[in-house]
């Protein structure tokens, strides 16, 4: 069968590559084309575009690089009739798949949803237009069929792939040795995946490290970015590390972590973490203003309780991260309670393998064979 699928950004660009070789597994002769990047390329999926031109954050940056994003939505969806699939499958990155879902839904095409969309967040009544253009929706939260029973939609919870991710995971053995670390007191920097975010929260997470002596700062850097985006941590004598976040992880005492999927990727490395979040001024004040929820990083709204610190807006700056950090690299209670919080966390996710569990609903559904 003939799949089409668009990722967005870095992290469902990945989850989608694994989605690709599970589908593999039980459809040998799957084709597959879209947009995405170098993990669903390399999987066998040819790309019309790549999701780097049109990854950006904030409501007023996407404002501002409008046409850039019509121009791509245009160019996707003329391909998209070009090469009529027997299913869309949308990966994550709801503003662009969202759209994407109604204008295949009037098509006739079957729309999967993957990574569902965080309508829960905002705007909630978006959940009514998924389900009127979504044939099936896989989520990969705990606590998000529970939120869509509210739409009277029943939808799947496939398991998170990150855990999929960890346990492909295997430690370099002499990651320490190239880097030139010792790893004893080593804090992660983890400032995002975007030139634009990693803009606005690296300047802060180098300003820590005057205030530390015996740290080791590593900085978890992406090479599909211009290597000046962490020019400025290597001049301050940080290390940056590429593509090996889960080896800085698996070394790390603590860690300061831009909000995202790497704030839950942090905890089931069981790190100790303080979340940050930093945008341009009236993108916040317009999120503020629409965000349903009390927490921004999935650590806590899984949890469903505060597990992790975070520090948003003015609130993230070099002292107040520095507090944190203390209380993270201590022995003690407040380190404890993060750990225990984390287990909680662990069991709510559950042990599904989303990527297998989500190929094998696509596939029975496409082809009305029973699982």
């Amino acid at each position: 069968m003939k799949y089409y699928i668009i990722a967005g950004e870095r992290s469902g660009d990945l989850h989608a590559s694994n989605l690709l070789y599970s589908i593999k597994e039980i459809d040998e002769e799957a084709e597959f084309r879209g947009m995405g990047g170098d993990y669903m390329n390399t999987a066998g999926c040819e790309l019309v575009a790549h999701y780097r031109e049109v990854a950006l954050m904030g409501f007023v940056e996407v404002l501002l690089h409008f046409r850039r994003v019509f121009s791509y939505l245009s160019k996707i969806k003329a391909d998209l009739l070009k090469n009529r699939p027997d299913a869309l499958i949308l990966v994550d990155f709801g503003g662009f798949n969202m759209k994407m879902a109604a204008f295949a839904s009037k098509q006739g095409i079957p729309v999967h949803y993957y990574i569902a969309p965080k309508v829960w967040a905002w705007n909630q009544n978006r959940a009514y237009k998924l389900k009127k253009n979504v044939e099936q929706l896989y989520s990969i939260l705990p606590f998000e069929p529970e939120f869509f029973k509210k739409f009277d939609w029943e939808v799947a919870y496939v398991g998170n792939p990150l855990l999929d991710e960890k346990k492909k995971f295997r430690p370099a053995p002499d990651f320490l040795e190239i880097h030139e670390l010792d790893g004893k007191n080593l804090v992660a920097l983890l400032p995002g995946s975007r030139r634009q975010e990693i803009r606005q929260m690296l300047h802060t997470m180098i300003a820590l490290k005057p205030a530390f002596e015996g740290v080791e700062w590593v900085v978890a850097g992406v090479r599909n970015l211009p290597g000046g985006v962490y020019q400025a941590a290597l001049d301050a004598g940080l290390t940056v590390v590429y593509d090996q976040t889960y080896d800085v992880l698996h070394h790390a005492r603590a860690a300061v972590v831009t909000s995202g999927t790497a704030t839950l990727e942090t905890a089931l490395f069981k790190v100790p973490q303080v979340v940050v979040y930093r945008t341009s001024g009236i993108s916040y004040a317009i999120a503020r203003s629409l965000i349903r929820v009390p927490f921004i990083s999935l650590v806590n709204l899984i949890a469903g309780k505060e597990v992790v610190e975070e520090l948003i807006q003015d609130g993230y700056n070099a002292a107040t991260v520095r507090a944190c950090l203390e209380k993270l690299l201590a022995d003690g209670a407040d380190r404890q309670e993060i750990l225990n919080g984390y287990e909680e966390v662990s069991a709510k996710i559950g042990r599904k393998k989303a990527s297998q569990e989500t190929a094998r609903l696509i596939f029975h559904s496409l082809t009305g064979t029973k699982s």
